[in-house]
């Protein structure tokens, strides 16, 4: 199904298995994150977000790029207020791929720029294509990165790094990336969403409750110890009481693959 949008490109919404693929669909920008895509995606992250059957979502693009960032289009006319708008109703994406209790993974093919390059530093794993593209060059154009790539870059690569790429704006293919930490894993071309697909089959099989948890306290992360161990009990303590669980540690003692519902 595609999720509705006005013009402007949309997101295709399709369920395989335990994983829900959004694909952004303006191939005639190259996946630009225009305002009608950008509302789309947020409607198809909430909804797989509050899907039952869903276990985690694959994040790609249409044809043969990911995203080359913001529909330069759009901005005619931006002022102070409009901006400041806009950026508010953005951040619903990105607080959805951050905050929402299922994985995103991120599969890029192509050019990953800009707001898309920040939109995949957000998802919880990215694999990239080698000859991906990935650069960060809101500069080239007087802006700030944006799509929360100031706080999920640094994350991933380190803070000199993530200077670097952003104030140069250099341009890095997909083993560079995954050598300064952006991308986790990379394949070879064409081969993006298959590979993350795989990676969804491995993360679906464990338990949803407990990844869930992981997720919700890493995105706090960088915290005091003191703030970390009292994550760690209330977690522990709420998954104990869980079906998960029981099932969990039946399975084992039973040397056989466990079945989780998620609750």
């Amino acid at each position: 199904m595609s999720i509705p949008s006005s013009s402007g490109g949309t997101v295709r919404s399709e369920r395989r298995g335990a994983t829900t693929v959004l694909t952004l669909s303006y191939p005639q920008r190259r996946n630009a994150l225009s305002l009608p895509l950008r509302e789309a995606l947020e409607d198809g992250l909430q909804q797989a977000m509050g899907d039952p059957e869903c276990r985690l979502a694959v994040l790609t693009g249409e044809g043969s790029h990911f995203c080359s960032g913001g529909d330069i289009s759009s901005f005619e006319g931006v002022t102070p207020a409009s901006g400041r708008g806009r950026m508010q109703r953005v951040h619903r994406v990105v607080r959805h791929i951050v905050r929402g209790e299922k994985p995103v993974i991120a599969a890029v093919e192509g050019h990953a720029a800009g707001a898309g390059m920040c939109i995949a530093a957000d998802c919880d794993i990215v694999v990239a294509a080698s000859d991906a593209k990935f650069s960060c060059t809101f500069n080239r154009i007087g802006l700030f990165p944006d799509l929360g790539g100031v706080w999920s870059i640094p994350q991933r690569m380190g803070l000199g790094r993530a200077k670097l790429l952003m104030m140069t704006g250099r341009v890095i293919d997909g083993p560079a990336a995954q050598a300064q930490g952006l991308v986790e894993e990379v394949c070879a071309p064409g081969q993006a969403l298959a590979t993350a697909l795989k990676i969804a089959e491995e993360v679906a099989q464990v338990s949803p409750l407990s990844n869930g948890l992981l997720k919700a306290a890493l995105a706090r992360a960088p915290m005091p110890l003191e703030d970390l161990l009292a994550v760690e009990t209330d977690a522990q303590s709420a998954l104990y009481a869980s079906e998960d669980f029981d099932e969990g540690r039946r399975a084992f003692l039973e040397k056989r693959k466990p079945v989780f519902k998620g609750r």
